[in-house]
């Protein structure tokens, strides 16, 4: 490329990116697909977009077509990216209720949110296009997390179970034995004498660990619920873990039923509403027959709307008893969560870790949980 033609591409960008006007400075004049593609840019966040409706209009089919527009001129990180950015600025919420505008978007987990959020009171011909939405994103996470959680906990189990005195000869780690003994070598034999045993216990068919989830359908949390119901689903299909999944606002609904179907999870949630932490960590603790072998993942911003000191004296309670009881302030992607520091210092204070968690960690996180591993060094302690 020419010093010119370089000069010209560099113009032609910062055209795109300033919006044009007399004060873009550029002097270029956009055609063809760089026109259409600074129209759908100003609709959205030209001058005067902050009220609603003023970039894309008011109906559905018109902003129907701006979706389609971004989807052909944009990658799709970048039209997610828009799309939430269009229903935050411009009030587009109430529009997704319409099919067309479903069968337009690009499915995402932001979009999920917003669509159980909506949920009861979308229009029936809305509901099939909205599942629809929902399942497509379901079953893109669960291919994205779902071997590398089974992978991950499978290890951390094998692990924690090994044993110098196995029982049954199926029950030796044969290559774990060899490399134990190795300096017991006789090569005029060409063996190994296994002086020291190395194995696993009994762990086929027992439940080794039981995992309840409980996870705030607070509308800040939408993200959370998506990752969670799916990673929840996840748990739930190996026969090593029990696996119960709660979900609360000023309510507490267990969900364990659904886990063999993330999507009915996700549409038995309710987000938006108040928070009664107190009353759902409640509820879990019911839920728990074996605290040495329990892993409690509470998942929550700690906006706590019921009772803070008998929250905080039921975790306490629930360590003491030897329960795992890890405090997720978030799981998504969504950056530094917004969360209560006060609440989230005094679990720390008793020992119990509140920190974010992004799905990509969650598999790691789990596996450390469940052989009792230092967990500071998924994050810093919150402030």
């Amino acid at each position: 490329m020419s010093d010119g033609q370089d000069v010209d591409e560099r113009m032609r960008r910062w055209r795109l990116l300033l919006g044009g006007g007399a004060a873009d400075g550029t002097g270029v004049a956009l055609r063809g697909a760089d026109a259409k593609m600074d129209s759908a840019l100003e609709k959205l966040y030209g001058e005067g977009t902050g009220r609603r409706g003023a970039g894309l209009g008011d109906s559905a089919p018109t902003v129907a077509r701006w979706l389609g527009d971004i989807r052909t001129y944009f990658p799709s990180s970048v039209v997610q990216v828009m799309q939430k950015d269009a229903i935050e600025r411009l009030d587009l919420t109430r529009l997704l209720v319409e099919p067309e505008m479903l069968d337009a978007v690009e499915p995402d987990v932001h979009l999920v949110g917003t669509l159980l959020a909506l949920n009861r009171v979308l229009p029936d011909r809305a509901r099939s296009s909205a599942r629809a939405v929902v399942t497509r994103v379901v079953a893109e996470l669960e291919r994205r997390v779902a071997q590398r959680t089974r992978s991950a906990i499978t290890g951390a189990l094998d692990r924690s179970s090994r044993t110098s005195r196995p029982r049954r000869l199926a029950d030796i780690d044969w290559n774990r034995t060899i490399r134990l003994n190795l300096r017991n070598y006789l090569p005029s034999h060409g063996t190994v004498v296994p002086e020291r045993l190395a194995g696993y216990g009994r762990r086929q068919h027992a439940v080794k660990r039981d995992v309840v989830l409980a996870i705030d359908q607070s509308g800040s949390m939408a993200s959370s619920v998506v990752y969670a119901s799916v990673f929840g689903a996840v748990l739930a299909s190996m026969r090593a873990l029990k696996t119960s999944l709660v979900v609360f606002d000023t309510s507490v609904v267990d969900l364990t039923p659904e886990l063999h179907d993330p999507v009915e999870v996700l549409f038995g949630t309710q987000l938006g509403g108040g928070t009664d932490i107190n009353r759902a960590v409640a509820y879990c603790e019911s839920l728990i027959t074996r605290p040495t072998d329990t892993i409690f993942i509470l998942i929550s911003d700690l906006y706590e709307g019921g009772v803070r000191d008998e929250l905080l004296r039921r975790m306490a309670r629930m360590t003491a008893a030897g329960v795992q009881v890890i405090t997720l302030l978030a799981l998504s992607d969504d950056g530094a969560p917004s969360y209560d520091h006060r609440n989230a210092t005094a679990l720390s204070e008793l020992g119990i870790p509140a920190f974010a968690c992004t799905p990509d960690h969650f598999p790691d996180l789990m596996a450390a949980a469940i052989q009792r591993q230092d967990l500071t060094h998924f994050t810093d302690p919150p402030p």
